[in-house]
C-alpha cells in the first residue's frame, strides 16, 4: 500500500508533502516521493536540489514513515512520471500541489494535475497551497 506524492520545492509543492506524509501516516502506508524533470534540471525550477531532498528524507525519518525518494530525469513531463510511478507502485494515492494559473497559461502550457487526473491509475488528492496553513514543523502539527 502506497501514497505517491509529486513533489517540487514549491509552495505547492510543500504543501502536497505536507499532506502526502500525512495521509500516510493515517492510513499507515509507504510514501514515495517523485521530484522529476524532463531532461535538462539546470532550467526546470521545480527540480529539486540535493540540499532540498536531504530536507525532504530529514522529514520523513522524523515523521517515521516508511518512504523512498525518487528523481527522474528520463526525458518524460511531470505527469507521465506521476503516473508511471502510481502504477509501478500499485499506488492507493496519489497527491498533488496545485497552482493558480491563467486561462492562456493552461492553454499554452498545459496542465500537470489535469492529465495526473485523467490519467491516474488510483485516487488523486489535490492541494490549493493557497488554502494550506502555514507550520513550522511536522511535529507541531495537531
Amino acid at each position: 500500500m502506497t501514497v505517491v506524492v509529486g513533489y517540487t520545492p514549491t509552495e505547492p509543492g510543500r504543501a502536497a508533502l505536507d499532506r502526502a506524509i500525512d495521509e500516510a501516516t493515517l492510513r499507515q502506508m509507504r510514501l514515495v516521493v517523485l521530484n522529476s524533470t524532463p531532461g535538462d534540471r539546470y532550467a526546470d525550477t521545480g527540480f529539486a536540489s540535493r540540499e532540498d531532498l536531504a530536507e525532504v528524507r530529514s522529514r520523513l525519518s522524523e515523521a517515521g514513515l516508511d518512504f523512498e525518494v525518487r528523481q527522474e530525469i528520463r526525458g518524460l513531463d511531470a505527469a507521465s512520471d506521476i503516473v508511471a510511478v502510481a502504477e509501478q507502485e500499485r499506488a492507493e494515492l496519489i497527491v498533488l500541489g496545485l497552482r493558480q494559473r491563467t486561462v492562456v497559461g493552461k492553454f499554452l502550457l498545459g496542465s500537470t494535475a489535469q492529465r495526473v487526473l485523467l490519467d491516474a491509475p488510483c485516487a488523486v488528492l489535490s492541494i490549493a497551497a493557497s488554502l494550506v496553513r502555514p507550520t513550522t514543523s511536522s511535529s507541531e502539527r495537531p
